[in-house]
């Protein structure tokens, strides 16, 4: 019996030894590596937010260029299109019985067979070249015309309209605004206009909500005016307008890739780096604009570095290597 415990004793020593091997393995820390992320920092930004909508340049004032008496055109110098200055020539008329003398003198003319007749016939047109005052016609207004009814030749009866021009001071942006950002919009804000074919905005200001709104499309028609509208090229041409509703100066914020939204709690956070390891915050954001989102609470300093990229799946604490 002796024997036999002699001979288990150093079994169990053996047992107990890689036991305590095996418990001290466990207890040795994995070692990782930093994980590689992108980090931007808190500055304090001047940021804007806007309304768009879209629209066309429209005229309020349209002057007409009409007949001064019943007669014949002998001249329109000007086409849809072209610009037009108030008190330039832009056509010329005569008298219908003047014309019609003129020709009854031609015709008269052409027909004679005697020299009598002859004579007769050139006093007669003389007479009616004297006679055949031509009258110039001129625009009353600076502005583009829009619509051209008659051309030279043609007999016109007195008060007929000839062209209509659209007063240059008259042009306006007429956007179609969504009825759910009227209570955003108000008279004196800031507006940014975008028109085709025009690379270059054009500063406006709101004017107003115009009395007809459209409530199949739910959108309402706003007037802006613009800075320049000697700048505007056509009536009826499209584009955007942006409209500046807030304006926010040195706020904190942060690139919006640094703001993460959890999509059932709608809760919002950031990544922080701190001491080379990720510390997360939840915040609260305001507005955003030009790529940079505003932090409202925490109080964040500026200058405070905060992950961009690498932060999804992140655990808070874990260690990080900014790179470039």
């Amino acid at each position: 019996a002796a024997a036999i415990c002699h001979q288990i004793t150093p079994l169990r020593s053996t047992r107990n030894d890689a036991m305590t091997n095996g418990t001290k393995a466990l207890a040795m820390p994995k070692m990782t590596a930093p994980a590689p992320v992108k980090a931007g920092r808190v500055t304090l930004a001047d940021l804007t937010e806007t309304v768009s909508a879209p629209g066309r340049t429209e005229a309020l004032v349209h002057q007409q260029v009409r007949a001064p008496f019943a007669g014949t055109l002998t001249a329109l110098t000007v086409v849809v299109g072209d610009t037009v200055h108030a008190g330039q020539q832009v056509g010329s008329i005569v008298a219908r019985d003047a014309q019609a003398a003129l020709q009854g003198a031609e015709t008269m003319l052409r027909n004679a067979h005697t020299p009598a007749e002859r004579g007769d016939a050139e006093r007669a047109l003389e007479l009616a070249r004297e006679n055949r005052v031509v009258t110039p016609l001129r625009s009353s207004a600076s502005g583009l015309v829009i619509a051209r009814s008659a051309a030279a030749g043609d007999r016109v009866a007195e008060d007929q309209e000839l062209l209509t021009v659209a007063a240059r001071d008259s042009l306006v942006f007429v956007a179609d605004l969504a009825q759910s950002e009227l209570e955003r919009v108000r008279a004196g804000q800031a507006a940014s206009i975008t028109l085709a074919g025009q690379s270059r905005p054009l500063a406006g200001t709101v004017h107003g909500i115009l009395a007809s709104a459209n409530p199949t499309a739910l959108t309402a028609p706003m007037r802006i005016d613009p800075a320049q509208p000697d700048r505007i090229a056509a009536v009826g041409l499209f584009g955007t307008v942006r409209i500046t509703v807030e304006r926010r100066s040195d706020v904190p914020a942060v690139p919006v890739s640094a703001v993460l939204t959890d999509d059932v709690s709608g809760t919002k956070r950031l990544a922080l780096v701190e001491d080379g390891k990720a510390h997360w915050v939840e915040v609260r954001t305001g507005l955003t604009s030009g790529g940079l989102v505003e932090i409202t609470s925490p109080k964040l300093t500026a200058g405070t570095e905060v992950i961009v990229e690498g932060q999804v799946g992140l655990p808070d604490g874990a260690a990080v290597a900014v790179r470039p």
